[in-house]
């Protein structure tokens, strides 16, 4: 295990923004983590666990509860073959802290269809089932067996894709205080050519549409029921819209971006003052997809 003092967040999250965790861990195992989670619980200690940080904003004060990075170590992936609870489909297991873009290119090199439209999501395994990541009308409950978990007091506990109550950019896990160590998820058999096509289609309308030379978060907003983050924000006159250095963006309204050394603070304002903005001009509220740690 490494742990670490006063680590510099602007490593670990894709805005490139936030101040220092007093109290850093990188557990290479799963036992390591396990230990840790039930030290932390049993002195009734909050934490935060780690995956790419990259629906993540973190304060410039910093952070006093300890963070787990699960990027070190629990990146495991295998294919487990044929299910034998359903024939015709196959079986990927991916620890937590395996990013998602390598499950979707072990999915393609075994012409496994049904992750072509996550395959551009940057975060981890983790992270993309805690929020039931999503794109292009795919998301991870489409493709999800089961996860094994740890609940609050750090006991083991594997959970269906029903049972984990996966809607949209939600599951139960953080709201039971649990974390997940691991997923096992179902594809089928395809056409190899279809699913290349497919995942090119889906990189280029990313590469197209999305400010990817900048920092970021990705969606900052959640979806509105019926309507489109981006759209209401143009509609704002926000296009382009800046506090200090950060800006929303020129290309995709939805994405606030960091334009060089935006401040953890300037990013939150402006989150709140698109907020404000939108909810003015069309009466919509829209809800923050971005996870904030520490105290803004």
């Amino acid at each position: 295990m490494i742990e670490r003092r006063r680590e510099d967040m602007r490593r670990h999250t894709s805005f490139r923004a936030g101040g220092e965790a007093e109290y850093f861990f990188i557990p290479k195992t799963e036992e390591e983590l396990i230990t840790l989670i039930r030290r932390f619980s049993e002195r009734g200690e909050r934490f935060h666990i780690l995956g790419n940080g990259t629906n993540l904003l973190v304060s410039d004060k910093g952070l006093r509860d300890p963070v787990l990075s699960l990027r070190g170590g629990l990146s495991e992936l295998r294919f487990l073959g044929e299910d034998p609870d359903c024939p015709g489909s196959f079986l990927l297991f991916a620890e937590a802290g395996c990013l998602l873009s390598r499950l979707s290119d072990l999915a393609e090199s075994l012409s496994l269809s049904g992750m072509e439209a996550l395959r551009g999501i940057p975060g981890t395994v983790g992270g993309a089932v805690v929020m039931n990541a999503g794109a292009y009308g795919t998301e991870i409950r489409d493709i999800l067996s089961r996860a094994s978990l740890l609940d609050a007091a750090g006991e083991p506990v594997t959970l269906s894709a029903a049972e984990l109550e996966l809607s949209y950019r939600h599951s139960i896990v953080a709201e039971r205080g649990y974390t997940v160590l691991s997923a096992l998820f179902r594809l089928s058999k395809g056409d190899p050519e279809k699913i290349r096509a497919r995942s090119e289609e889906f990189r280029r309308k990313r590469s197209e549409k999305q400010p990817l030379n900048l920092p970021s978060a990705g969606s900052t907003f959640q979806r509105p029921e019926g309507d489109f983050a981006g759209r209401l924000i143009e509609e704002a006159g926000l296009r382009g819209f800046r506090i200090g250095g950060a800006q929303v963006s020129e290309k995709h309204c939805g994405f606030i971006v960091n334009t060089g050394n935006a401040t953890a603070a300037e990013i939150h304002a402006l989150i709140l003052e698109v907020i404000r903005r939108v909810k003015e001009s069309s009466g919509v509220l829209l809800k923050p997809e971005v996870k904030m740690w520490g105290s803004f």
